[in-house]
């Protein structure tokens, strides 16, 4: 009998895959259990509801893709790691995935205070350790605006999505060089 960690790591796996197969409405406690291998009561001891558990879910999902994310020993190079990890997080089951869930918090106000949560969290943005190191090397002031960083990339990475153009090298170069190091330089210069 699978115990601890990789219990909780089933479950969690069970709850993003059947959200991304079915949707967050569609989504029953019974349901995660059943996938997981594990029973309620399980589930019910660690989330309170289907929210939670969702949120859980999103935050183990990205704190394990950001874990990925190398250190280039540059602030560029960072970012480029950074905006190449999302472009491969952004698969269409993902994004299709995150797209539910915000048409679903709408009508939904324990998942809108969910992912509110998930969202403010600074320490799961993507960017939080490649600009931590940037400050630590003496790259950026200390009290540099991370949230603008991570609120412009995603605009923009949002904006490529959404009207079907490249999310590719030629995308991040752009965005890395002409957007957030310019950005972050003059930020670093006020």
């Amino acid at each position: 009998m699978v115990r601890g960690q990789q219990r909780v790591d089933a479950i969690l796996a069970a709850t993003l895959d059947l959200v991304a197969e079915h949707g967050y409405p569609a989504l029953t406690i019974d349901a995660v259990a059943a996938r997981a291998n594990a029973s309620k009561a399980t589930i019910y001891r660690r989330w309170r509801n289907k929210a939670e558990l969702v949120k859980a879910a999103l935050d183990a999902y990205d704190a394990e893709q950001n874990a990925a994310i190398p250190d280039t020993g540059s602030l560029r190079g960072d970012l480029v790691a950074v905006l190449e990890m999302l472009c491969t997080k952004s698969s269409e089951r993902f994004l299709a995935m995150i797209g539910g869930l915000v048409a679903a918090m709408r009508h939904d106000p324990e998942l809108a205070g969910a992912l509110r949560e998930h969202i403010d969290n600074e320490e799961l943005s993507p960017f939080h350790d490649a600009l931590r190191r940037a400050i630590a090397r003496g790259d950026l002031p200390a009290d540099i605006d991370t949230d603008l960083m991570h609120d412009v990339a995603e605009a923009m990475i949002m904006r490529q999505v959404q009207i079907g153009a490249g999310f590719d090298a030629a995308f991040i170069d752009r965005l890395v060089d002409d957007v957030l190091l310019v950005l972050l330089h003059r930020e670093g210069m006020q």
